[in-house]
């Protein structure tokens, strides 16, 4: 039982990462801090605006700026050899139709049974 958690959760954390979830994660508790801190010598409001306006960018925000902006360039350049590949891989696999026989209808090994089971099938209980 216990593995089977372990185990979801490491498949859970694993599609967070393949889907971009970490930067997501970072970014809020970057938005987090700098609210907080911002809220130290503005009002709430003014904390909220300085925070989301883009002008006012944190160590963590200029992190996952420049961790989303890596990931990018390496998606590309992976989508192209992945196409390729695609492509390839596809041309060989087109082979002609397996030649197609008719059997013939009746065999003398096949024998019909035409009588009845010799007692009747079990009741329910």
């Amino acid at each position: 039982m216990m593995r089977l958690k372990i185990a979801r959760a490491l498949i859970v954390l694993s599609l967070v990462f393949a889907i971009g979830g970490h930067w997501a994660f970072l970014q809020s508790i970057a938005w987090l801090g700098m609210t907080v801190k911002f809220a130290q010598s503005d009002t709430l409001g003014g904390a909220i605006r300085k925070t989301f306006d883009g002008l006012h960018p944190c160590k963590i925000c200029k992190i996952v700026q420049e961790g989303k902006k890596s990931e990018k360039k390496q998606e590309t350049l992976n989508v192209e050899t992945k196409l390729d590949f695609w492509l390839v891989r596809n041309a060989s696999l087109l082979n002609p139709p397996q030649p197609f026989c008719v059997l013939p209808g009746t065999s003398a090994a096949v024998q019909v049974r035409t009588e009845s089971p010799p007692t009747p099938p079990p009741r329910a209980a």
